[in-house]
């Protein structure tokens, strides 16, 4: 049985809860040679696929003790260094995302207040978003009071540790042309307007919120017209957005999403049918119905059931 290292503390055995991300954290304080750390490191992430029992002491203790290690600030800089190095050979691109990562990084695993220590921005979330999809890992607290504003605000927490890589996130990739084959395979149809458009992203069917270690998946060049139909539609941004905020409340509270309110399942109820698991292939077939799952279907389903009433 792995055993807690003595200079671990467990400040608060209740785990924080972020519940826009579907986050877990557990507070803990590190102590080190002539240094200590105290703040959050996640147990639920699933951009990492990471789920820590945190009932389970030996899965806890032998969580823990590893990211007490990388945690160690002996590692910082040549973790910095690393990291500057990924961000000029990987994202030369994205410099705007780099702005908020650097003040992130450079607080060496302490909380940054969104509102007065970060760049300002129109969409700030999507910077954290693509910081977390290029593989690091962050905490949130969403009500901490910052000292430099004067306010409590929402804060940031990066943790420098190694950067899990695009094939661990929790998301499936697809490289620029078959993005573009899935927009073409597609016919550029955005399914929620029920119109074509030059706008469309590919959407996977099946919530991200939902899939496990064995249901992520990459999207290789070769698949299928048929395989590429059944697992993706097309929608704007917004409305991708829009979706993960519904997947994403179904799996925390059971009640599925509607589409212009229209209450209509074509395949069970408003609840998630609780026989079916919660996350993994299985939980697919509990998506089956849902508005959001195939929004084409749903709409033919839906006037299906009005012509009947003629």
């Amino acid at each position: 049985m792995t055993k807690l290292l003595k200079t671990i503390v467990i400040v608060d055995k209740n785990e924080k809860f972020h519940a826009k991300a579907s986050e877990r954290y557990l507070h803990v304080h590190f102590i080190y040679t002539g240094h200590s750390w105290e703040g959050w490191v996640p147990t639920e992430y699933r951009r990492t696929n990471l789920h820590v029992d945190v009932n389970n002491e030996d899965e806890l203790a032998d969580y823990l003790n590893r990211i007490y290690e990388q945690l160690n600030p002996q590692h910082y800089k040549e973790w910095r260094l690393a990291q500057e190095e990924f961000w000029r050979l990987e994202k030369p691109n994205a410099s705007v995302t780099k702005g908020f990562f650097d003040p992130l990084a450079d607080a060496q695993g302490e909380w940054v207040c969104a509102r007065c220590q970060l760049p300002h921005n129109t969409n700030p979330q999507r910077r954290i978003q693509d910081i977390k999809d290029f593989g690091y890992t962050l905490a949130t607290d969403t009500n901490r009071f910052c000292k430099h504003c004067g306010k409590k605000t929402t804060h940031l927490l990066l943790l420098p540790i190694p950067r899990a890589d695009s094939s661990g996130n929790g998301y499936e990739t697809w490289t620029p042309a078959m993005r573009k084959r899935i927009i073409r395979v597609l016919g550029a149809w955005d399914v929620y307007e029920a119109a074509n458009s030059n706008h469309c992203l590919p959407d996977h069917k099946f919530p991200e919120i939902r899939w496990d270690d064995e249901t992520k998946a990459d999207n290789p060049d070769t698949m299928s017209n048929k395989e590429i139909a059944s697992k993706f539609q097309l929608m704007t941004n917004q409305r991708n957005e829009q979706k993960r905020e519904v997947c994403r409340n179904c799996f925390q509270t059971g009640k599925r999403g509607t589409i212009f309110g229209i209450d209509f399942f074509y395949a069970g109820t408003a609840d998630w049918d609780t026989t079916i698991p919660p996350k993994g292939k299985e939980a697919e077939q509990g998506c089956i119905g849902c508005p959001w799952y195939d929004i084409a279907l749903w709409r033919k389903k839906l006037i299906e059931k009005l012509q009947e009433g003629e």
